[in-house]
């Protein structure tokens, strides 16, 4: 069982350089690698069940000597072939996840170099498996997207998809809140009921089922990317959930803002700066229990 798992190890590339060189050093190697190389330009032969029925019923019955050193070289060719093919599915087959923690930012390439880079608490999920020819992840949370150009590419999330052949845009998918955001190229919305194609530097909003009124985007870039919060009639609570997820905190508002909507940008680099501003728009005192901890409460009220 040892043996088989380094095996699978090696047929992996998950060894270490210490474990490889332990690996090929054992007397074996020379044949698992002849066997691991001349199994990978194996084609399986044409099968014709009628002639090989005739074959098995006509044919005389003969005994056929199998030899120990042939019957050890099968068991490894087969070994070998079977941790071949397990290591390929594993690999094509199993779906990717990649997750932006709170407090952090995360880049990466998707399978085409198609470059994405996560917002905070966010997370992917999309299969290596026929990628070339159905482009589609999952997305929860928010996240901006360089497509590279190709076949459709498509973006789903919990409240709509978002489909483009190759462009930059961004899509934020949080509670009832959807907006996606077009930086370059032509973007496909579908929300509900409603189909919306918008172009470079347009944004589409949606809250609820109801479409918000929103204004044109400027920046070469989401500003979540640059250092800023960014909101556009955004609730109180929204604009908490975002600051708990890139400072890493716990916030605890005893106020629901009584409504009123924000507009406007937030540095990200700065705690105590953010929560002031926040603290002035809706008339609110802020207690830190501990680094971790803050109580947003209204002004006038005792603790």
């Amino acid at each position: 069982m040892e043996e088989n798992y380094e095996l699978a190890k090696w047929l992996a590339g998950d060894m270490s350089p210490e474990e490889l060189r332990a690996f090929e050093a054992r007397p074996e190697f020379a044949t698992y690698a002849k066997i691991a190389r001349y199994s990978t330009q194996l084609e399986a032969p044409s099968f014709d069940a009628d002639s090989m029925y005739r074959k098995i019923t006509v044919a005389p019955k003969a005994t056929k000597v199998i030899l120990l050193y042939q019957k050890t070289w099968f068991k490894i060719a087969a070994t070998i072939t079977i941790l071949l093919g397990i290591t390929l599915f594993y690999k094509t087959n199993v779906a990717i996840s990649e997750i932006s923690e709170n407090g952090e930012l995360k880049s990466f390439a998707l399978p085409d170099d198609s470059h994405v880079v996560l917002n905070s608490g966010s997370s992917i999920n999309y299969s290596k498996w026929g990628w070339d020819k159905n482009r589609s992840l999952d997305l929860n949370g928010e996240a901006y997207f360089k497509v590279a150009k190709g076949k459709k590419f498509e973006v789903n999330t919990n409240l709509g998809t978002v489909t483009v052949l190759g462009t930059q845009f961004d899509v934020k998918a949080r509670k009832n809140r959807f907006d996606v955001v077009c930086y370059e190229g032509r973007v496909k919305v579908n929300y509900q009921n409603h189909e919306v194609i918008i172009t470079k530097g347009k944004a589409v909003s949606f809250e609820n089922g109801i479409k918000l009124n929103i204004p044109n985007h400027l920046n070469i870039h989401p500003s979540w990317m640059t250092g800023e919060f960014s909101f556009i009639q955004e609730h109180l609570d929204n604009i908490i959930d975002e600051m708990e997820r890139h400072f890493n905190v716990d916030i605890e508002c005893k106020s629901s803002g009584n409504g009123q909507l924000f507009t406007g940008s937030i540095p990200q680099l700065n705690l105590d700066q953010a929560l002031a501003i926040i603290s002035s728009t809706y008339h609110l005192k802020v207690q830190k229990v501990n680094s971790q901890k803050i109580i947003l409460q209204v002004a006038n009220e005792e603790k």
